[in-house]
């Protein structure tokens, strides 16, 4: 059974750190009867911050003191094989992945969650969980291993969506970006996840939950609505 809460970000608005996400995250461990047990904390995404700092950052603003970093843990891969919830932070995508190949640690991911532990992730937390990293929105600042991810969730994931045009921006819009992918991966889907939003998957079925819509992008770049508080086959 697959269980994921995948968030486009880590704020909404001026809401604040984390805050959007807390109901979410909550509902989330509540409906998968784990609202007590220890959150793993993955924080390898945080480059402009140490683990400690990380680590303290997610306790304090989800209010939870049963969130451990995996840095606390001598055995990593052991602390993934038994943990029941694992948690992993945004930041950068290459960064996160790169260490996860680094440290050997993406199978025993797949496996512990394909075993039954619950994911939840935003931003480049929500990124690998996907089939690859190649449409992160984040600057390539080391190179992985590979750019494929855990393919929890077989489709490629562009969290931070944005539609249009940013004022006094004359690069390549969102779409244009992701088109290219399209135009150069024909057979993959895109789930584009605006800021405020999530994924709820559960086995075979994505649930879209928050503030906005998603969208699917398909080739030749077609676009198809995911509305909020529907479910849909994937």
């Amino acid at each position: 059974m697959l269980n994921l809460l995948l968030l486009s970000s880590s704020s909404y608005q001026n809401t604040g750190y984390l805050t959007h996400a807390k109901t979410h995250i909550q509902d989330f461990l509540k409906e998968c009867d784990l609202l007590n047990e220890e959150i793993l904390f993955i924080p390898y995404a945080g480059v402009r911050r140490n683990n400690d700092e990380y680590e303290t950052k997610v306790k304090e603003s989800l209010n939870q003191e049963n969130i451990v970093s995996i840095h606390r843990h001598n055995h990593s891969k052991e602390a993934i094989l038994k943990a029941k919830v694992i948690l992993v932070g945004g930041g950068n995508t290459f960064m996160l992945l790169s260490k996860l190949y680094e440290y050997d640690l993406l199978d025993c991911l797949v496996q512990r969650v394909k075993e039954g532990a619950c994911y939840i992730g935003w931003s480049a937390g929500s990124n690998i969980a996907g089939k690859s990293i190649k449409t992160t929105n984040d600057m390539p600042i080391i190179m992985p291993q590979s750019f494929n991810a855990l393919n929890l969730f077989p489709h490629q994931i562009n969290p931070h969506f944005i539609s249009g045009k940013i004022q006094g921006h004359n690069g390549e819009s969102r779409e244009e970006r992701l088109e290219e992918f399209l135009i150069a991966n024909p057979q993959e889907k895109i789930y584009a996840i605006p800021e405020g939003s999530a994924l709820r998957i559960k086995d075979d079925k994505v649930k879209i939950i928050g503030h906005n819509p998603v969208l699917k992008f398909e080739y030749p770049m077609k676009s198809t609505i995911l509305e909020l508080n529907q479910e849909y086959p994937y």
